[in-house]
């Protein structure tokens, strides 16, 4: 199944994607839900993020060819953990705004994990129970102050810094996916979930332990190789295999 949060003229909720049709469902997707009776064609939607979390836990050099690619060589004995904030989030066709003066500015295509219910010590082999479903995400970075800080979350939460998108898709295997980014047009970033250095249910369970996952939050799992600058005017797509493609365009800030 795909969840959904969308807008048609004055009617905005929560949805499931059906053949071409979203239809709107109360009261929301993290709960046992029944259908409106209303449905929209796709062509007339305006896809929103998919959730509103409380917070996105995202995960730093979780694939050995991301880390050597920055000259590092050490793999993490435990996941790197970073937070984006909430406000940073914006949807499918949203645009991602370059802030000035800060540089450089990288796409990062990731598989993000969305919560569909409270977990708190969570066992690894029970963490998937936990899950919602899977989505795109683009853990847009101002590469030159993640260098210059000693934390990342000023570089990693800029408004707009965090597509996410177009919809959540139910039961998909979080490790045999094909993950690209394309700029223009062109792929210039391809990986594989294969090649994580620990598993989304290793990670689920491991956040669990520190901090309360609630319902819409959102774990990013970490970008492949082949990160790269955006500039205004460029055009960039996210995809997830068996997910879709998020799609945003770049503008500067005024």
């Amino acid at each position: 199944m795909l969840y959904c949060r969308f807008q048609s003229g004055e009617v905005s909720g929560w949805g499931v994607v059906e053949q071409h049709e979203v239809w709107e469902v109360t009261p929301d997707i993290f709960s046992p839900f029944e259908k409106t009776g209303r449905s929209f064609s796709m062509n007339d939607v305006r896809f929103l993020a998919p959730c509103q979390p409380s917070k996105i836990v995202a995960v730093g050099l979780n694939y050995k060819d991301h880390i050597t690619e920055f000259g590092r060589t050490e793999i993490p004995k435990e996941p790197v953990l970073f937070i984006k904030a909430p406000s940073s989030i914006i949807g499918l066709d949203d645009k991602i705004v370059i802030p000035k003066g800060v540089g450089r500015v990288d796409y990062e295509a990731e598989l993000a994990v969305v919560i569909g219910k409270k977990a708190k010590h969570i066992p690894e082999s029970q963490a998937m129970e936990y899950v919602l479903g899977i989505t795109c995400l683009n853990d847009v970075t101002a590469r030159e102050l993640q260098k210059k800080d000693t934390q990342w979350a000023r570089a990693k939460s800029f408004d707009t810094f965090c597509p996410v998108g177009p919809w959540i898709s139910e039961g998909l295997p979080t490790d045999n996916l094909r993950v690209e980014a394309c700029v223009n047009h062109k792929v210039v970033q391809q990986g594989h979930t294969s090649k994580m250095i620990f598993s989304v249910p290793f990670l689920i369970s491991y956040i669990s332990r520190m901090m309360t996952l609630l319902p819409g939050d959102i774990v990013t799992t970490g970008t492949p190789h082949g990160v790269g600058p955006l500039k205004a005017g460029d055009s960039v797509e996210i995809l997830v295999e068996g997910v879709g493609v998020l799609r945003n365009s770049v503008i500067e800030e005024l």
